[in-house]
C-alpha cells in the first residue's frame, strides 16, 4: 500500500510531558489560534445558513423566480468550490495570519456590499465576495487543526468543529426568521457585519504563523479549468426544470433552450475537469500542482470523500427545499421556519464532543453505520410530507436527521485527513471542502430543478397551488432519498487510520 495511505499521527508540536499514557495537549498559543479560527468559521457559517429562510422573502421583495433566487445559495457554494481548490496551494504559499486577514477581509467586504445592495444583481455579487472569504476560512481551520493537533485527540478537536458547524446553523435560520418578521431582508447582513469586523480585528492581532511557506508559482491554467469544470457541472444541473413554464410554442421553446444549455454546460464541465485533473498530474511531479491529486492514492481518503459527497448532495439539497415547503405549502412564517431546524442543529452541536471521543476510542464503524441508517431512513420519511403534515413532526424528523449527520460528518472529516501524510494536509483539506461544496451546490441545483419541473407538471395537470407545491417538494425529497442509498454501503468500508506515537514513523 502506498506510503501516503498511512497516518503519521504527528503535528508541529512536541509531545506533552506527563505521566505514561496521558493524552497529549496543545500549547496555549496554538490552542488560541484554533479557537480564533473556530470563531471566524462560526461567523461565516452563521451567514451562510441565514439564506435558506430568507429566499421566500427575497423572491417576493426582489421580484425574482425561485430558480433565480436559488443562485444566492448556489453561487455562494459554487464560488467556494472554485476557490477552495486554490487554497491547498495558498495555505502553503502564504502565512497563517495573511490567509486569515484575507479570508475575514473578503467576508466582511461582501457582507457590507450585501447590506447596501439595492437589488438582486448587487446582492448576488455580494454573495460571491462573501464566499471568497469563507472558502479560505474552512480549509485554513482544518489544515491548522491537522497540523498542530496530535492524532490521539483529533476526534475531540473535530468535535469542537462540529459544535461550530451545528450551532451556527441552529442560530442562523432562527435569527433570520426573527429579523424578517420585524425588519427588511438586508438586516440579516447588518447583524453579521459588526461580528465579522470584530473577528477580523481580533484575529489579525492575535493569530500567529504556523508551519512553513513555499515559493511555488500559481498555475493560472489550472484555476481557469477548475472554474469551468465545477461551474459547468453546477450550472448545467441548475437548468433542470428551468424551461417549460407557460404554454404552447413559448413553453416548448423554453424547454428546448433549457435542455440545450444543460447538455452544453455539463459537457464543458466534464471536459474541463478532465483537463484539470490531467494538468494536476503533470504539475505534481514537480510539487507545483494547484491541487495535488496524490491524496487519492489513499483508499481510505477516497472512500471518505465519496461518502461525504453523497451525504452533502442529498442533505444540502433536501434542507434547502425545507424552508420553501414550510412557507409555501404549510404557510408558516419565517421565524417558525427557523425554529423548526433549531432543535436538530442544537442536538448536532451537543453531540459533537461525545462523537469525537467515541471516534478516538472506537473508530469509525460504530458511528458511520448508525449515522448512515438514520440519515437514509429520515430522508425517505421526508417523502411522506404533504399539505397536512404537522409542523412538529417535521421538527422531530429534522432533529433525528441531524443526529444521523452528526454521527457521520465528524468521523468522515477526521478519518479522511488522518489518512494523509502531513505535507498533504492542505491539499486534503482543499479536496474535502471542494467536494462538500460542489456536491452541496449540485444537490441544491438538482433539487430545485426537480421541484420546479414537478410543480410545473402538477400545475399543468390542474392542481391548485398548494397541491402543486407539495408535488414539487415530494419529488425533490424522493430524489434526495434515492441519492442517500449508497451511504449504507460506504459506512462499512471506511476505517480509522492507525495512530502513530508522536514523533514516530507512520504505520498501520
Amino acid at each position: 500500500m502506498a506510503a501516503i495511505e498511512t497516518n503519521p499521527g504527528t503535528g508541529s508540536i512536541p509531545a506533552a510531558a506527563g505521566t505514561a499514557g496521558a493524552l497529549p495537549t496543545l500549547r496555549p498559543e496554538e490552542s488560541r489560534v484554533i479557537w480564533l479560527l473556530l470563531g471566524a468559521a462560526f461567523v461565516a457559517i452563521l451567514n451562510e445558513t441565514t439564506m435558506g429562510v430568507a429566499i421566500p422573502h427575497l423572491i417576493t421583495d426582489l421580484g425574482i423566480t425561485a430558480l433565480a433566487a436559488q443562485w444566492l445559495t448556489t453561487a455562494f457554494m459554487l464560488t467556494m468550490a472554485v476557490i477552495i481548490p486554490i487554497t491547498g496551494f495558498l495555505l502553503r504559499r502564504f502565512t497563517t495570519r495573511t490567509m486569515f486577514v484575507a479570508a475575514m477581509g473578503l467576508f466582511s467586504l461582501g457582507t457590507l456590499i450585501a447590506f447596501l445592495s439595492p437589488g438582486f444583481p448587487m446582492l448576488l455579487v455580494a454573495r460571491v465576495v462573501q464566499a471568497s472569504g469563507t472558502a479560505i476560512m474552512m480549509p485554513l481551520l482544518m489544515t491548522t487543526l491537522m497540523t498542530v493537533v496530535p492524532a490521539a485527540i483529533r476526534g475531540r478537536m473535530m468535535g469542537r468543529v462540529s459544535i461550530v458547524m451545528s450551532l451556527a446553523p441552529a442560530i442562523g435560520p432562527t435569527l433570520a426568521g426573527a429579523i424578517l418578521n420585524n425588519f427588511e431582508w438586508r438586516w440579516i447582513f447588518g447583524i453579521v457585519l459588526p461580528i465579522a469586523i470584530v473577528a477580523l480585528v481580533v484575529g489579525a492581532r492575535w493569530i500567529h504563523n504556523l508551519g512553513e511557506t513555499t515559493r511555488a508559482p500559481i498555475d493560472v491554467l489550472s484555476v481557469i479549468l477548475s472554474a469551468l469544470g465545477f461551474g459547468g457541472l453546477v450550472f448545467g444541473l441548475s437548468q433542470l426544470g428551468g424551461g417549460g413554464h407557460g404554454s404552447g410554442a413559448d413553453a416548448a421553446a423554453a424547454s428546448a433552450a433549457s435542455t440545450t444549455t444543460l447538455i452544453v454546460s455539463l459537457a464543458v464541465g466534464v471536459v474541463a475537469l478532465g483537463l484539470f485533473g490531467w494538468r494536476q498530474v503533470v504539475l505534481q511531479r514537480k510539487d507545483d500542482a494547484l491541487l495535488d491529486l496524490r491524496v487519492f492514492q489513499s483508499a481510505n481518503f477516497s472512500l471518505s470523500i465519496g461518502q461525504m459527497a453523497i451525504m452533502s448532495m442529498a442533505f444540502f439539497g433536501a434542507i434547502t427545499v425545507v424552508p420553501l415547503y414550510l412557507q409555501d405549502v404549510l404557510g408558516v412564517d419565517p421565524l417558525t421556519t427557523g425554529l423548526v431546524v433549531l432543535p436538530g442543529a442544537l442536538a448536532m452541536g451537543l453531540a459533537g464532543p461525545f462523537i469525537g471521543r467515541i471516534y478516538d476510542r472506537w473508530g469509525t464503524t460504530v458511528l458511520l453505520v448508525p449515522g448512515a441508517v438514520i440519515t437514509t431512513a429520515m430522508l425517505w420519511f421526508y417523502t411522506t410530507f404533504g399539505t397536512e403534515t404537522p409542523v412538529w413532526l417535521i421538527a422531530v424528523a429534522q432533529t433525528v436527521l441531524s443526529v444521523g449527520l452528526a454521527l457521520s460528518f465528524t468521523p468522515l472529516f477526521t478519518a479522511s485527513l488522518g489518512s494523509l501524510q502531513p505535507r498533504f494536509y492542505s491539499y486534503g483539506s482543499a479536496v474535502v471542502g471542494t467536494v462538500q461544496q460542489v456536491a452541496g451546490a449540485a444537490g441544491i441545483a438538482l433539487m430545485f430543478g426537480v421541484m420546479a419541473a414537478a410543480t410545473s407538471a402538477a400545475t399543468t395537470s390542474g392542481a391548485d397551488a398548494l397541491a402543486a407545491g407539495a408535488a414539487g417538494t415530494h419529488a425533490a425529497f424522493l430524489t434526495a432519498a434515492f441519492l442517500s442509498l449508497p451511504l449504507l454501503v460506504g459506512a462499512f468500508l471506511i476505517r480509522k487510520p492507525v495512530d502513530a506515537p508522536m514523533g514516530a514513523p507512520a504505520g498501520h
